[in-house]
């Protein structure tokens, strides 16, 4: 089973974006903090409309305690970042692996990007554009996931 990993993750709206997201895939999503809002902030609540009852979500306060979870789990760590190493369409998905974006503002913390198995990104045409909303990069590169492992056939 594939795993969304958001860590620090900035705006409420992102991730309700990526909570739903997560409910219409049965994906789970973990948040690892600090984050920048409360779970209970009302644009995170509006952002997952009524769907926060179908999200698997799992909250953990620091990368540390993340690690010390998925310890106990399998899978590989696939960071996702603006100077990843190979472009996400190239790479060869796990059913289960997790995959790990960081905030809208910073990306993923250097001492995280040195944990990862491997880091991706999300090639883009112009070249004065960073990257994505954080929204849409877990859309992509989930979906680019589930369509290698034949999860959309469903």
């Amino acid at each position: 089973m594939l795993r969304v990993v958001l860590v620090h993750p900035q705006i409420p709206p992102n991730t309700g974006n990526i909570a739903r997201t997560c409910a219409a895939t049965d994906t789970e999503l973990h948040l690892v903090g600090p984050l920048g809002f409360e779970i209970s902030d009302r644009y995170l609540k509006r952002a997952g409309l009524d769907y926060w009852t179908y999200v698997k979500l799992r909250y953990h306060h620091s990368i540390a305690e993340f690690q010390s979870f998925w310890q106990s789990q399998e899978g590989r760590w696939i960071g996702f970042s603006t100077s990843g190493r190979c472009s996400y369409i190239k790479f060869n998905f796990h059913p289960n692996d997790w995959l790990l974006f960081g905030s809208e503002t910073t990306g993923l913390p250097p001492d995280v990007l040195a944990r990862c198995n491997t880091t991706l990104r999300i090639p883009m045409a112009q070249s004065g554009v960073r990257s994505l909303n954080l929204s849409v990069s877990v859309a992509v590169g989930l979906f680019e996931a589930r369509r290698q492992l034949g999860y959309l056939e469903e």
